[in-house]
């Protein structure tokens, strides 16, 4: 079958699966950690139910399934995984050491692989994200956003992004001005949130991403959604941004939230709010000994599991 022109280099790509076994209480630290070096989705996998009889039995492992590049940095986000997964054998003795095994494979197929585990997914009160390929019947209160993630991050199926959206649902039903925000995204990945702003009412919604195939599934999925009148998409760094904004929503990582704290106060307007997320508990320390500051007051705090989510008020009244 000929390829298509330009599909010969993304054909021709190796990938490292690497399949980590560990229990049930480390995977969001080890989902976490992936993504941050790197990994393109991590996929989690449950062991069959067994039998117990009346021998107590340690708690079962569960595997997850992650995509490496294999590029010039390949060895290094291996040694730092495995430093890792050292550090939490140190940090948590009572549990069974996770390990792991890999395998370069040609072409994932990552659409396929995507949809075995993303399914329609309700969130707070009225949001529904459904994947394209799965049918939904909406019922009349629902707001559904389409999503095909392509190998962007944000599909709604993360404590991270749920978390996110919840916040992102509050502010709309608490704020009777809502309907005439900017809201600014940072690191939009599929456009999830950024979406969801402008589906719940936001008049202008400004998503953007310093990668580039991130941004054209958002940009896609922003037509799949039919709010391209109100979302824009672009390829750039915040700190080339200069207008503030009354609502900023950040999903990323406690090192790169830390990192982009002088421009996220910036980018917030007075009276304005910040929603941040993709932080793990043993990282509130951090996080809020940098933004808790003068600047920011703690509206609210969303716990999932081993996850947060912030809603930081920032002083002033001029919205």
């Amino acid at each position: 079958m000929p390829v298509e022109p330009g599909k010969e280099k993304e054909q021709r790509d190796d990938w490292l699966k690497i399949e980590l076994s560990a229990v049930e209480e480390l995977n969001d630290a080890l989902t976490n950690f992936l993504i941050e070096i790197g990994a393109q989705g991590v996929f989690q996998e449950y062991p069959e139910p067994q039998e117990t009889g009346i021998c107590p039995m340690s708690p079962p492992q569960e595997t997850l399934k992650a995509f490496l590049p294999c590029d010039a940095h390949l060895e290094q986000r291996l040694a730092a995984l495995q430093n890792y997964l050292g550090s939490l054998a140190e940090l948590f003795p009572a549990l069974e050491e996770p390990g792991f095994r890999t395998e370069v494979i040609h072409d994932p197929g990552w659409g396929e692989t995507w949809k075995k585990y993303f399914k329609p997914l309700r969130v707070g009160r009225n949001l529904v994200i459904k994947p394209t390929w799965e049918p939904f019947i909406p019922s009349g209160t629902d707001i559904v956003i389409e999503i095909d993630p392509g190998m962007a991050f944000g599909t709604g199926q993360h404590a991270s992004t749920r978390m996110c959206l919840e916040a992102i649902e509050a502010i709309r039903l608490e704020d009777r001005t809502f309907s005439t925000l900017h809201v600014l995204d940072v690191g939009t990945g599929t456009g999830i949130l950024g979406i969801a702003c402008a589906k719940l009412g936001a008049e202008r919604v400004l998503c953007v991403d310093n990668d580039g195939q991130a941004t054209k599934i958002a940009q896609e999925n922003v037509l799949m959604n039919r709010v391209e009148g109100r979302v824009t998409v672009a390829d750039r760094d915040i700190a080339s941004l200069t207008e503030p904004f009354p609502l900023v929503v950040a999903n990323l990582t406690a090192k790169i939230l830390i990192a982009l704290f002088p421009h996220l106060i910036r980018l917030v307007r007075p009276g304005g709010q910040l929603v941040i997320s993709g932080i793990i508990e043993q990282n509130k320390p951090d996080i809020e000994a940098r933004f808790l500051s003068q600047s920011f007051s703690l509206g609210r705090l969303i716990t999932e599991r081993e996850w947060v989510c912030y809603v930081l008020n920032k002083e002033g009244s001029n919205r």
